[in-house]
């Protein structure tokens, strides 16, 4: 039975190995995913995430509960030798091994795509994984805290700034989220007033979400404005040491939380380490039937899609010829990639890859959005709620759909969970503090030197009234 080998488990990797147990008959083909994670993550819900409108569980999809069919393995592929047709192994514990394998699928997605500017590596922490929503939101409310014992000065407006660097969806959704949570918490806090929190977004084009057209996004940019949002176009980060976010302007700004969402890039490195070719981007070049190809000559048996992938767009519409780095175009190309894998395992031609995009809707705080399709622009609470319904439908699974539209309507008339469990970065700290340690043991006691015996000889000879 041919082997398939799919790298990675997120968008491109779940959905191929799931529509894969749809489409392969019994006994057809093994399928086999490994990912260092053991969930997918629904990443247009990290800001929502990190505003405490969603339970971070319910933005996860468990690979083992719904691919059934699947053989998971829970390491990384640290090699491939695609002319023997082996992948190296590497579990989190235990040694490395080899797999052998007929076809791979390599779907390991993107990065946060940084700069090394001073400070950003030290202070800074990205929204491309659970883990970093989950960290920012209970950072944004363990300094809520802190701020609400201190008096007025330099110490409080650190702790209530914000800094997010880039302004693309997931900078604004994550800007315009965290926003409208730090003005909720207020009620809860009567020490501090609107004026005391800070939010400042930083980008370095001269607008805000080239996704969507430049009336649009100058809409987004005046709603912004009105919560109170510091937006600086036409400005690069140049300085981030000890949290001084030093901007191109020469402007300085204090803050506690430093969110990078400046773009995106291929994993460095899973495409080295596949010795797959790539393009001076550093994705794995695919022709649109998702077939991984060495400039003109396809490269048999190794397949690819999402956005560790240089796939064409045929409608025209993608940057610089190729699909944009998106998880609209990483779902359709993964149904696509699963489609035409069995077919080639069954001599049948694969199918281009052809979808045009359906628009862009983001999430700006409860009760507000904005959707672009076309011409057509809707914003408000109208686009808030065409943003809901589209993920809400998007999100894999009636299981994962169920828990996250039922948190979302007890949130209605429940309201947001302010509480952050930030201490869970370290769990035994409350057990060690107070649990019982054996006493060190007792230096043992040296017995006093003894004086050296006098012989009579030396008794004999002391004169008279020695001692």
């Amino acid at each position: 039975m041919p082997k398939i080998l799919i790298v990675g488990g997120g968008y491109a990797g779940f959905y191929t190995a799931w529509k894969l147990e749809k489409h392969l008959r019994k006994g057809e083909a093994e399928v086999i995913m490994v990912d260092p994670l053991p969930y997918m993550t629904y990443l247009p819900f990290l800001p929502e995430v990190a505003a405490g409108s969603i339970e971070a569980r319910h933005a996860v999809v468990s690979h083992r509960r719904h691919l059934k069919k699947t053989t998971i393995v829970r390491a990384k592929v640290t090699n491939v030798d695609h002319a023997n047709k082996t992948a190296t192994i590497t579990p989190e514990q235990g040694e490395s091994y080899e797999l052998e394998y007929d076809q791979i699928v390599v779907t390991a997605g993107s990065v946060s795509r940084t700069f090394p500017i001073p400070g950003i590596a030290e202070n800074a922490i990205g929204m491309k994984a659970i883990e970093e929503a989950v960290a920012v939101r209970d950072r944004l409310l363990n300094n809520f805290d802190k701020a609400a014992t201190l008096p007025a000065g330099p110490e409080r407006d650190r702790l209530l700034t914000v800094v997010v660097v880039g302004g693309g969806f997931a900078g604004i959704e994550t800007f315009a989220e965290l926003r409208s949570l730090a003005s909720s918490l207020l009620k809860n806090y009567p020490q501090l007033k609107f004026e005391d929190t800070h939010f400042h977004l930083i980008e370095a084009m001269g607008r805000i979400m080239p996704e969507v057209s430049l009336a649009t996004s100058e809409w987004v940019l005046k709603d912004l404005g009105k919560r109170g949002a510091n937006v600086h176009l036409d400005t690069q980060v140049v300085d981030a040491t000890d949290g001084n976010v030093g901007l191109s302007t020469g402007q300085v700004i204090p803050a506690d939380l430093i969110i990078w969402t400046a773009g995106v890039m291929a994993n460095p490195q899973v495409v080295k380490s596949s010795g797959l070719p790539a393009d001076q981007r550093g994705r794995i070049t695919a022709d649109a039937t998702l077939r991984v190809v060495d400039g003109e000559e396809i490269v048999e048996g190794a397949w690819t899609a999402g956005d560790i992938s240089a796939v064409p767009d045929l409608t025209g519409g993608g940057v610089g010829g190729f699909c944009v780095p998106n998880a609209q175009h990483a779902v359709r190309q993964a149904k696509r990639l699963a489609k035409n894998l069995v077919a080639v395992l069954r001599g049948e031609q694969p199918v281009e890859y052809i979808h045009k995009n359906l628009g862009a809707v983001a999430g700006l705080g409860l009760y507000n959005g904005v959707f672009q399709s076309g011409k057509l622009a809707l914003k408000g609470f109208v686009a808030w709620v065409a943003h809901r319904g589209y993920h809400g439908l998007a999100m894999p699974s009636w299981e994962r759909k169920w828990r996250v539209l039922w948190g979302w309507w007890h949130n209605l008339w429940l309201g947001r969970d302010i509480v952050s469990l930030e201490a869970v970065q370290t769990p035994r700290k409350f057990f060690t503090d107070f649990a019982s340690k054996p006493r060190p043991a007792a230096a043992p006691v040296e017995a006093p030197a003894e004086k050296p015996a006098e012989s009579v000889a030396d008794k004999a000879a002391e004169p008279v009234g020695a001692k």
